[in-house]
Formats: structure tokens, C-alpha cells, sequence
């Protein structure tokens, strides 16, 4: 598969760069205060204390292999937490653990050759898994504590662009992704306030996003389409929203959307 295109999304790297630290803010400001032993609906079994971990480590984690700049699969993911003695310092754990990755990032070239499990094999794969990883954990810390998630909608619409387009190598972590093949029959997730759409055709070898062949790849038809405002759409990739809320436009194969859906979860 093609290292996806960022030409369209300024420099990318830097904005993913910044939006890390807005994202973490925003979850860290939650999360003080807050019971950390409330329940997290959308991950299921795990408190506010669990997610407020798991960000933390996979960002001290991803930070790790960024400064060792790995060319292949880590052995590993031993990386030395420094988890608070207390629960009332696990907010100010979560800012440090965003501090690291930005003083990680000062030191590494978006461009260099890396290893990834996705499509990107760069260093910046691992600047934009990160922004990802954190911005659906503060989603989800948010419907945990009762509040309406808001997402913007140009960094959602990449948000939608980079679980795509990696969902095809998530495999080895996410074994059901196996099962997504078939004999050409085409998805269509199409933002309904952004230019972001995707094509998502199932082979009998696998699966991909078709590459964008100008106006008229808008056009080509699809067994199955969901359009909807990109935030939604994040969501619903995602599996935080469903796709029988009025949300979303549906339309096409019924059967092809649950299968679709009963096998790409991330």
C-alpha cells in the first residue's frame, strides 16, 4: 500500500505535534478531581485510572521508540513508567508523560526511516498513532464523565484517514481484521463537512482504501456508504457511536456493514 499523502494537511507532523499537547491538556483537566475509579463505558472493565494509564504509558512507550529511532519490531514494551505513588497524582503523571513525547519529538526528524506496523514506515507513523492513541482516550474519559465529546472536524477527517488506512496491517494485534475480505465489494465513508472520502474495497487477499483517482473517484459507486460530519465519523470508526444513530446516513448492503463493523475494531 502507498505511504498516505499529507501534501493536502500542511505540515503534518507538527500539527499532530501540537495537537498531542491540546488533546493531553484537555484529559489531564478532566481527569483532576475526578474519581478515578468511574467506570469507562466504552472501554469496557476499565476505570478512569485504568485509562488515564494506559495513555500515559503508550505515550511514554511511543516516545521510547522514537528516541531509538527502532527498525524492527520491538521485543519489548518495557519502558520505565514512573507511575505516581498516589492517585492524586496521576493527572500531573499524564501532563509529564505528554511533556516527554514533546521533548521526544524536538529531537526526532518526522522524515527518518522507521519501523511501523502501519503503512508509514517513518517516524512521524508514530507522531500521528500518538495523537490518535490520546485524542480517543480523552474521548473517552468525557463519555465516562457524562460530557458531550467535541472534535474538531479537519483533525477528525484525519483521524478517519489514518485508522483506515492502517486497519489493514492491525492484524497481528487485531486478528478478526483478517476476516475482511472479499470478491470487490466497496465501502463508502464520506464526511458530510470535509472533502474527506474513502473507497474501502475488499479483496479476496485483503483490503484497502482505493487511491483517489480525481473528480470522477467520487462518483464510483459503493455496495455500502455511511456519510456523516467527520467527528461522527471518527466515532463511529472507532466504535464510541453507532451506526443507527441519526447521526449517519446509511445506505447500501446491510449485511456488508456488519461484517464490516464485526471485524475492524481497533
Amino acid at each position: 500500500m502507498k505511504t498516505p499523502d499529507h501534501s493536502g494537511w500542511g505540515s503534518a507532523p507538527a500539527i499532530h505535534r501540537e495537537a498531542i499537547a491540546t488533546e493531553t491538556a484537555g484529559f489531564v483537566d478532566m481527569v483532576r478531581g475526578a474519581s478515578l475509579a468511574t467506570p469507562v463505558p466504552s472501554c469496557p472493565g476499565w476505570t478512569l485510572l485504568d485509562l488515564v494509564k494506559h495513555t500515559g504509558s503508550v505515550q511514554r512507550w511511543f516516545s521510547a521508540l522514537l528516541r531509538q529511532r527502532v527498525q524492527e519490531p520491538p521485543r519489548s514494551r518495557d519502558v520505565e513508567l514512573r507511575l505516581p505513588a498516589r492517585e492524586d497524582g496521576y493527572a500531573d503523571w499524564l501532563a509529564a508523560s505528554a511533556a516527554e513525547a514533546a521533548s521526544t519529538f524536538a529531537t526526532v526528524d518526522p522524515d527518518a526511516p522507521m519501523w511501523a506496523w502501519g503503512a508509514d514506515r517513518h517516524a512521524r507513523f508514530w507522531v500521528r498513532r500518538m495523537l490518535f492513541e490520546t485524542l480517543m482516550h480523552r474521548v473517552d474519559a468525557e463519555l465516562a464523565l457524562g460530557l458531550r465529546p467535541v472534535v474538531d472536524r479537519d483533525l477528525a477527517t484525519d483521524g478517519v484517514d489514518e485508522f483506515l488506512v492502517n486497519l489493514p496491517f492491525a492484524a497481528f494485534f487485531a486478528p478478526a481484521v483478517d476476516n475482511l475480505r472479499g470478491n470487490g465489494e466497496a465501502l463508502r465513508f464520506r464526511c458530510a463537512d470535509t472533502s474527506g472520502d474513502w473507497l474501502v474495497r475488499l479483496r479476496p487477499d485483503g483490503f484497502g482504501v482505493e487511491p483517489k483517482r480525481g473528480s470522477t473517484e467520487t462518483t464510483t459507486s459503493a455496495d455500502a456508504e455511511i456519510h456523516a460530519a467527520a467527528a461522527d465519523l471518527l466515532l463511529l470508526v472507532y466504535g464510541r457511536l453507532d451506526r443507527g444513530s441519526d447521526a449517519f446516513d446509511v445506505r447500501g448492503n446491510e449485511d456488508l456493514l456488519t461484517r464490516w463493523f464485526a471485524n475492524s475494531a481497533f
